[in-house]
């Protein structure tokens, strides 16, 4: 907030000083009003005095519309840059926070701070603050022209019913805002599922959930229905009940008032007049209950805002490494990690060595450690000091985007964005040619399919890449890594969709990321997806089991061995199923 106050809080400065005056305008219309009707029941009518007034409330109700106009742009313009800005800086902060920070987080829930939330803050800060103000000052101004300008008793017994007014309208709001919050939950809830049936629409379809997840979905929907119906009931009898009371200090004013005239207490006029500034105050104490609202809901919403913003960046950002570093040379030293809040290991004794051109390959089973051992050269989790290496200098030692820059990680989940393939490649940096998008997908084996597709690279890939093969998806996302000339590439079972030649080939086309002087780590649970590394390591909970060279691993015939012999024979019995007549 403070930034958006520095920058943007002086506009409420006019637009308070403009809501003022539109106030005050007005007030002033009942009044002359009232002196018309005055001057039209004298026995000589002045025409030049009634021409007089006319015009004077004729130009006070354009002066009014001029700086009501003014007043609007300013607050309710206002809360439209602190919308923005709080926006901003809460995607910001979501771009911030770690991996963890999201596992425990629904979608959903999220979605609904960035829209539901800052847009009640919005209301909060632009329209329920000049309902407040227009609403304080119209009132006392009002009471002041009944009461002073015609007659005491009067206003008191028009308006006696007012405070009975205000009470129930705070207590029914109370009950609004206990029936919003469900709405909220709800609506959270709906978002989430909607979010999660298009991600996973493919596995829905093959195992034929589509009835099961529409009744699902239905249930919820009537839940949300029904919630939203429960708070329109409460919401909906406000105005009624408003209009009812409000029927009374009419009906209070019209008997009472009638007799003042008679009696000639008050003019016609005045009595005109003070029906004028009697429908004023309709509005503002009408808005008394949705002023109360706002503002709790903005309250309600600004908490919540303010605990996701306070939740503290768990991955620390270092002072940034002197001098240039070879993101190439990786070295760890008896590492030792275990994820936050799990006491366990996930990776114990890691000793390590990447020269730069040269490649490790990682073998395991699911669960062993592979992607949590990768994760941590690109700091997605906090890494003990002096523990991991790049160029010789400590890892904690780099700012984020310093460490992770040179990196080109393609990770298990090949998260293609709602783009076409050319923006997927190029990451939407404008600063890439085609030229470069063509080689990187031509490296990545994936040029000769997307040249087939009618658009070519301008193919849009849809959501989560809905409209490519697992393949496709794969080879798009290792060509967004390469293109980047990455000093360190890693590859987190990024194969496993492509078939045996496409892989063999790829990995050819990797050997210029080592030729250059860069360095290679894959994982894969093939082994001749790993069998030209320098070095192979074979990960079993955590520990590093077995290392060296393919032929090394094959004579030591432990783990390695056995998944090479277990798949190589699966290969001789397809090849054998492919030849047989």
């Amino acid at each position: 907030m403070g930034g958006f106050l520095k920058k943007y809080g002086w506009m409420y400065i006019p637009g308070v000083v403009f809501l003022l005056l539109s106030t005050y305008l007005q007030i002033q219309v009942p009044r002359l009003l009232g002196q018309i009707v005055d001057a039209l029941r004298l026995p000589a009518i002045d025409r030049r005095q009634i021409y007089t007034l006319v015009l004077t409330m004729l130009g006070v109700v354009l002066l009014t519309f001029v700086s009501r106009y003014t007043w609007r742009q300013f607050i309710h313009g206002n809360a439209r840059h602190l919308e923005a800005h709080l926006r901003q800086t809460l995607f910001t902060h979501f771009q911030k926070m770690g991996v963890f920070f999201y596992s425990g987080r629904k979608t959903g829930d999220l979605m609904a701070y960035a829209v539901n939330d800052i847009n009640a803050i919005r209301m909060t800060f632009g329209p329920a603050v000049s309902m407040l103000i227009n609403g304080i000052v119209m009132t006392a101004m009002a009471v002041a022209g009944m009461s002073a300008g015609v007659d005491g008793r009067l206003t008191v017994f028009a308006l006696a019913p007012v405070p009975f007014i205000v009470v129930i309208l705070v207590f029914m709001g109370r009950e609004v805002r206990a029936r919003f919050k469900r709405v909220q939950e709800t609506f959270a809830s709906v978002s989430d599922r909607v979010q999660e049936n298009i991600s996973g629409l493919r596995v829905i379809k093959a195992y034929v959930q589509e009835d099961a997840e529409v009744e699902r979905f239905e249930k919820l929907n009537r839940r949300s229905r029904d919630v939203n119906l429960a708070m329109v009931k409460v919401s909906a009898s406000m105005t009624p009940v408003v209009e009812l009371l409000f029927g009374v200090s009419f009906t209070v004013g019209l008997i009472y008032g009638s007799g003042l005239v008679r009696g000639g207490s008050i003019t016609l006029g005045d009595f005109v007049a003070f029906n004028g500034y009697l429908a004023m105050i309709v509005q503002p104490v009408r808005s008394v209950s949705r002023i109360i609202n706002v503002f709790s809901r903005g309250a309600a919403s600004f908490k919540r805002y303010r605990a996701l913003l306070e939740t503290p960046v768990t991955i620390r950002d270092g002072e940034g490494a002197p001098g240039p570093v070879d993101h190439a040379d990786i070295e760890i030293k008896n590492l030792n990690f275990s994820y936050p809040e799990d006491p366990r290991y996930a990776l114990r004794n890691i000793d390590l060595r990447v020269r730069p051109g040269g490649s490790l390959g990682i073998l395991g089973r699911t669960g062993s450690g592979k992607t949590t051992l990768v994760n941590l050269l690109a700091k997605l989790y906090n890494v003990p000091d002096g523990k991991i290496f790049i160029g010789g200098a400590d890892l904690n030692s780099f700012t984020l985007d310093q460490l992770r820059a040179p990196i080109g990680y393609v990770p298990q989940d090949n998260f293609l964005f709602s783009a076409s393939i050319e923006e997927n490649i190029r990451f939407f940096n404008a600063g890439f040619e085609r030229a470069q998008v063509e080689e990187a997908a031509e490296k990545a084996c994936i040029l000769d399919n997307i040249t087939e597709f009618p658009d070519g690279f301008d193919t849009q890939v849809g959501e989560r890449g809905m409209s490519v093969s697992g393949g496709q998806k794969q080879r798009i996302c290792i060509a967004r890594a390469l293109i980047i000339k990455p000093d360190l590439l890693i590859l987190d079972d990024s194969l496993s969709a492509v078939d045996v030649q496409t892989e063999a080939a790829i990995i050819k086309n990797l050997k210029e990321q080592t030729e250059r002087g860069g360095s290679l780590i894959v994982i894969a649970h093939r082994v001749s997806a790993l069998a030209g590394c320098d070095e192979i390591i074979v990960l079993e909970n955590g520990e590093i089991t077995e290392r060296g060279t393919h032929g090394e691993l094959i004579a030591a015939d432990g783990f390695y061995a056995a998944i090479a012999r277990e798949q190589s024979e699966a290969d001789d019995s397809n090849e054998g199923e492919e030849d047989a007549p």
